[in-house]
């Protein structure tokens, strides 16, 4: 499996924000979705955020991307996010008719 791989992990212990969530076990932080992948995914994406008051996405509380056994599952995601920005071009494009 990909989670045993060593590509599947990184971590970066020497970011200014590093861990970027609040974890009991920065040893195990994976920082290699530093910018998650599936936030575009919005309310789809699995994780567990919330909205602001102002509507914006909070992830903060969110450790799904940086779990190494996640790795699998995020990978076999992105077709997903292909077919929405897909979508989102044809879609800016037929608006701009």
């Amino acid at each position: 499996m990909s989670e045993e791989k060593n590509y599947s992990f990184f971590q970066n212990t020497k970011c200014e924000y590093f861990p970027c969530h609040k974890t009991d076990s920065p040893e195990t932080f994976n920082c290699l979705f530093c910018y998650c992948p599936l936030y575009a995914l919005d309310e789809l994406c699995g994780g567990n955020f919330r909205y602001t008051k102002s509507g914006v996405k909070d992830c903060s509380m969110c450790l799904h991307p940086h779990v190494k056994e996640n790795y699998g599952i995020i990978i076999k995601r992105f077709p997903e996010i292909s077919a929405m920005m897909i979508a989102f071009k044809k879609w800016r494009h037929s608006s701009d008719a």
